[in-house]
């Protein structure tokens, strides 16, 4: 009995466990930008990592985005408004690697022979964007002090979302942290392996839902010095 009580409360923890992953963050319609308000600071590409991770009944796989370019504006130590663009062309799979890591890119970036609009058809849309509109205090939240919302525009759909993140300010930098939040993809019609849209798919399907994980970094930007 108490072996069998035991394996009841993992079994129920396991579920809460999966249930909390896979909820993803609600994607409503697109709000007015935040106005650019106050000081500066330009984004460090090379400094900042995207991560996703998607996953389907025979596993998962992951990898990274690159950053084109950014800004954000700061009052003080308050973020004020900000801008994101993402090279799209650079979704790389890091849990791969040979004919399967290019043949999954490939597919992602609808680069391939086939499937070309099943996911991001980078050659149509080569970039994605995230523009905020509002960052308000986060209270309710363990190891995160606001919530960001913003516009997130993929392919040809701009959805608002919000997720929780800890911004921290030295000297001249500003870091960015957004520890793993979930968007539903067909939120923005990619629709490809979606048990939600398709029947009969066995367990060949893909979940709807993508994980992101954010650390950002940006500098103050240095005002030109005139010419003399």
């Amino acid at each position: 009995m108490k072996n069998h009580f035991r394996f009841s409360l993992l079994f129920v923890l396991a579920l809460s466990i999966i249930s909390c992953k896979e909820k993803a963050t609600e994607a409503t319609d697109a709000n007015a930008v935040a106005a650019t308000e106050g000081a500066k600071f330009v984004a460090d590409a090379a400094a900042t990592k995207i991560s996703w991770e998607g996953s389907k009944p025979a596993g998962k796989h992951m990898g990274t985005i690159n950053l084109t370019q950014g800004e954000l504006f700061m009052t003080g130590d308050s973020v004020t408004g900000g801008s994101f663009t993402l090279d799209m062309n650079t979704i790389t799979v890091t849990d791969l690697q040979g004919d399967e890591k290019a043949s999954l890119e490939g597919h992602l970036k609808g680069t391939a022979k086939e499937g070309v609009e099943d996911f991001f058809n980078v050659t149509k849309y080569p970039t994605a964007k995230f523009e905020i509109t509002t960052v308000t205090p986060a209270t309710d939240v363990p190891g995160a002090n606001v919530n960001v919302t913003g516009n997130l525009t993929l392919l040809e759909t701009t959805k608002s979302i919000t997720f929780p993140a800890t911004v921290t300010v030295a000297d001249s930098t500003v870091t960015v942290s957004a520890a793993p939040f979930t968007i539903n993809r067909t939120d923005w019609g990619i629709k490809y392996g979606s048990k939600t849209f398709f029947d009969n798919l066995a367990d060949k399907f893909i979940d709807d839902n993508i994980t992101l994980s954010i650390s950002l970094t940006a500098n103050k930007e240095v005002a030109a010095t005139p010419a003399q």
